[in-house]
């Protein structure tokens, strides 16, 4: 189904990575985008984006701005820290909520894996029981039963598209901040075993993803789910890629010198005791020893093929967004 010229969408955080992706996604499949951001900020100039300085909560002024439209994504994410996440998430949440039903749109929700807990199973489908014990995990349960029962309470529709760990489209992932943080200095970090399957979500694929089932989502349930299985690679293939790069740049002499040091969980549990992202990460170190991955089946069934850029393709992408490959070099690897 493709966008009549009244298609309008609501992106909430729009300068964040996942808004930023989502807000060039939909603008470049013939939507008309409200792009919310903070009082005072703006965005790139893009073609058939209107960027919308106001405060999230306030819901008149919000939905008065961005009239007419019939879908809102939740990209908006609190500081990674426990005290952020009780504090602010559940009231990103409300005010997502408030602003869909002010519009009568459906909202979109990327959603995680957070979910299934410490037990969770190798492969992880629509109905595979939620059972997590710890703080995000439980959250993030609480904030999707928030949403369900507000397309009860009616007004509101809901879709909640769960994925990996994102990469790409800029910095503040595990790839910048952990893994190739110091490529250049032919170093990388793995935070479990190299063997271990790991689901990854590339934005870009992502955010094409997300359009996809907003143009289809009168043919899903008032709140329904889907899995994006994204990227399904172990650290082996992660260092062939980073390697290969490492080599071209000239900051290794051969691939089999690209040093690859396990994170030392430890120090970062102990260091979490006066930084508490580091804390918060630390409860989460279960998903790197654990294979698991998404079944995408009903997306598929929904939307077709599901976006999916290859993967060194889209390793490099990621590297060139955070300024590791030259443009000219990025495009000549990728043609």
């Amino acid at each position: 189904m493709q966008p009549s010229s009244a298609s309008t969408v609501l992106i909430l955080g729009a300068r964040g990575r996942l808004g930023l992706a989502a807000t060039r996604a939909f603008a470049q499949a013939g939507w008309q985008v409200r792009a919310q951001v903070r009082p005072g900020a703006t965005g790139p100039a893009m073609a058939g984006v209107q960027w919308m300085p106001a405060q999230v909560e306030d819901t008149p002024a919000l939905a008065a701005l961005s009239h007419g439209a019939q879908v809102v994504v939740h990209a908006m994410n609190p500081a990674y820290t426990h005290r952020a996440w009780r504090r602010h998430a559940p009231a990103l949440m409300d005010a997502a909520i408030d602003v869909s039903r002010a519009l009568g749109a459906t909202l979109v929700l990327p959603g995680n894996v957070y979910n299934y807990g410490r037990s969770m199973p190798p492969v992880l489908r629509e109905d595979t029981a939620q059972t997590a014990q710890d703080f995000k995990g439980r959250m993030r349960i609480q904030l999707e039963q928030r949403l369900q029962t507000a397309t009860q309470e009616g007004g509101i529709r809901a879709i909640v598209l769960r994925a990996g760990d994102f990469f790409g489209s800029g910095g503040g992932s595990w790839l910048d901040l952990v893994i190739a943080k110091n490529l250049i200095q032919g170093r990388i970090r793995w935070p479990g075993p190299l063997g271990v399957s790991h689901p990854w979500a590339y934005l870009p694929d992502l955010a094409r993803a997300l359009v996809r089932a907003a143009e289809e989502r009168h043919r899903l349930a008032a709140f329904d789910t889907l899995h994006f299985a994204g990227q399904q690679v172990t650290a082996q293939q992660w260092i062939q890629v980073l390697a290969t790069v490492a080599v071209e740049q000239g900051w290794v002499a051969e691939a089999p010198s690209l040093r690859v040091d396990p994170l030392p969980w430890p120090l970062l549990r102990l260091a979490g005791l006066v930084m508490p992202t580091f804390a918060a990460l630390a409860d989460m170190r279960y998903l790197w020893s654990t294979p698991h991955r998404l079944d995408n089946t009903r997306l598929c069934a929904l939307i077709g093929e599901e976006p999916h850029t290859p993967f060194e393709q889209a390793v490099r992408s990621a590297l060139h967004d955070l300024g590791l490959l030259a443009p000219a070099h990025f495009h000549a690897a990728t043609a």
